[in-house]
């Protein structure tokens, strides 16, 4: 359906002061905080993850030495989906005088569409991840589970075995956990969290839990040891479109983690349509956001 004058007809007549609506600033790139972006020629990305050796055995005189195996775990799969949106103007609107308003006002109205609907994709991992959750990751679990299982015949927890609000101690034992963390094999891994991740509604008692020098909510003159320690070097970052407001998460430093496919940038185009004369524009991106190691990332629905 195209754009009309009908759908104008204020915009046609004299006295017309000014137009609003479409100018609204809006939350950019959110998602860079929590994704590494990388480049795709396929139509789709898998990513595998590996089992390597356990702990050495102590080797008796004499005896053989021991041979373990090694063996693939289980596969994360990033299939892209295509986004495209488009808008037409009826060639009566760009004759009175429409064409140069019109199509500069809607190109960035398309281009704001666009940059919010991936906004949304790239939260929907952590909205959709918890308990009961329609997100899981390539092992079978929801993205955060307290059983992801290993080769070895354990498993590691990237939640709290009760969810928690965002506070000293919940964030502390998030710290803690993460630091227990193992390889397929049940060797520990020097894992720690880089940045926190936080709803709106979280903001302030992220920067008192952060920023301040002495302990929060307490009377003891005791310093802040998460501050003190460097315990979350990169600080925290709001997330404007994450749907719960008591949930926080926690990017850590285990390599591919949280992963971002670009298989098409975005690409804009317009042409004119030959039997109607209407003047057509659109938008079209391809990509996907997902997770290879759920150990990329702790979160918490919060109590």
């Amino acid at each position: 359906m195209a754009i009309s004058r009908a759908q104008l007809l204020k915009e046609l007549l004299p006295g017309l002061n000014a137009l609003f609506g479409l100018e609204y600033k809006k939350y950019e790139n959110e998602h860079e905080a929590i994704y590494e972006t990388e480049n795709s020629e396929r139509s789709f990305e898998e990513e595998l993850n590996l089992s390597g050796f356990g702990a050495a055995p102590v080797k008796s005189e004499g005896a053989a030495i021991a041979y373990d195996n090694a063996q693939e775990s289980w596969v994360a799969r990033y299939n892209h989906e295509t986004i495209a949106m488009g808008f037409a103007i009826t060639e009566e609107a760009m004759e009175d005088n429409l064409y140069d308003s019109l199509s500069s006002r809607y190109t960035k109205a398309l281009a704001r569409s666009m940059a919010y609907t991936k906004q949304v994709k790239a939260a929907y991992p952590l909205n959709n991840g918890f308990s009961g959750g329609a997100y899981t990751v390539g092992d079978g679990k929801t993205l955060f589970a307290t059983d992801h299982p290993l080769v070895s015949g354990g498993t590691n927890s990237n939640t709290p075995s009760t969810q928690a609000d965002l506070n000293e101690t919940s964030l502390e034992a998030a710290v803690i956990q993460i630091a227990g963390w193992t390889d397929n094999r049940g060797l520990l891994i020097a894992a720690r969290p880089r940045k926190l991740i936080i709803p709106v509604a979280s903001t302030f008692i992220a920067t008192r839990l952060l920023e301040t020098e002495n302990r929060v909510s307490t009377a003891d003159n005791d310093i802040n040891a998460i501050k003190s320690n460097g315990t979350i070097p990169e600080g925290y970052s709001v997330n404007h479109y994450l749907t719960d407001t008591d949930s926080w998460y926690l990017i850590t430093d285990v390599p591919n983690g949280m992963k971002h496919f670009v298989r098409t940038p975005m690409k804009t185009a317009m042409d004119g349509d030959f039997d109607s004369g209407n003047v057509r524009y659109k938008a079209r991106e391809r990509y996907s956001f997902g997770v290879s190691d759920p150990l990329g990332i702790f979160g918490s629905s919060g109590a």
